[in-house]
């Protein structure tokens, strides 16, 4: 699978209403489900955790599960490793499917 550069039209939550993304305590549960789906998925949570964006749940992770992600690696780019991550699993030697 290719990266996705413009992905936030083909965002699963694109339609939902701002308020069932950002929310706390079991709500957020509901908030991921809506992720579990979407498409562009990875590219959503590598532009939270590039950009360190502190509320709501962005690409299936809470605010919580994103700053422990954070602290195990401050310096990442998450979007490179997010996407070495995908081509890994699907097969695709690193560097290749960016260059399909």
């Amino acid at each position: 699978m290719m990266w996705v550069e413009d992905w936030t039209p083909n965002a699963a939550c694109k339609s939902a209403q701002p308020d069932q993304l950002f929310v706390r305590g079991a709500e957020q549960n509901k908030a991921k489900q809506l992720c579990a789906g979407c498409p562009v998925r990875t590219e959503c949570l590598a532009e939270a955790l590039d950009n360190q964006i502190e509320w709501g749940v962005w690409g299936g992770m809470t605010e919580r599960e994103r700053r422990a992600l954070l602290r195990r690696r401050p310096t990442a780019s998450w979007r490179t490793v997010l996407e070495t991550a995908r081509e890994q699993s699907a097969g695709v030697p690193a560097g290749r499917a960016a260059a399909v």
